[in-house]
């Protein structure tokens, strides 16, 4: 009996950092992101479907998505955006469907940076858990990051649920407002007390399955 957890929250909320400490625990981490990049990179299996709506001038020498290229026009034009969600979504839901199946570790990390907004995966997980942290930390973190501009992340955020909009559908929340080895920390108690509610899981499930017995 596994515990699935669907870690989401907004650009330059810190969600690498507290996956990358997840890990450290000893559990597996599935990233949505991470499959994106797999499907549209050299012989990707979405590549063939891309270039068949989109064309070939989206699609580089090597075979692999041109992303630049790609980034603009999404952001120009929703209905290539939702086409490319079209794509894109049914093979990241079946390869994430699989590495939950074949991952062993106590329970499990589903990394989606757009759970919220897209649904997809809200079925899968069985509890989401939202890093967050204030939007001018946002801004901040994705500027020294990314090297965008003000204007370029609030336009990416304007694109994402709200703050209190993904708050207020968590089970979880990391709030990520200080520095790292806050972080962590934080990520640590979190930890625990997703292991406190596997064990109380098995604890129930023993005890039903004696009184059935």
């Amino acid at each position: 009996m596994s515990l699935i957890i669907g870690l989401t929250g907004g650009i330059g909320s810190g969600k690498t950092s507290a996956t990358r400490f997840f890990a450290a625990e000893g559990i597996a981490i599935i990233d949505a992101d991470t499959i994106a990049h797999e499907l549209t990179g050299a012989q990707g299996d979405a590549i063939p479907n891309i270039k068949k709506y989109f064309g070939v001038d989206f699609i580089t020498k090597n075979g692999k998505l041109d992303r630049k290229k790609m980034k603009n026009r999404i952001f120009s034009d929703i209905n290539s955006r939702k086409k490319l969600e079209e794509i894109l979504h049914p093979l990241i839901q079946a390869e994430i469907m699989h590495r939950i199946e074949t991952a062993s570790s106590p329970y499990i990390i589903v990394v989606a940076p757009l759970l919220l907004e897209t649904g997809d995966y809200c079925e899968t997980v069985t509890r989401i858990l939202v890093v967050d942290c204030n939007e001018e930390y946002q801004i901040s973190r994705t500027v020294s990051r990314d090297g965008l501009s003000k204007e370029e992340v609030r336009t990416i955020m304007a694109t994402q649920k709200s703050r209190q909009e993904r708050l207020n559908q968590a089970d979880d929340v990391i709030v990520n407002d200080t520095d790292i080895s806050s972080l962590q920390k934080k990520v640590k108690l979190q930890h625990n007390i997703y292991l406190s509610l596997l064990q109380k899981k098995i604890n129930l499930l023993s005890t039903l399955m004696l009184i059935m017995n």
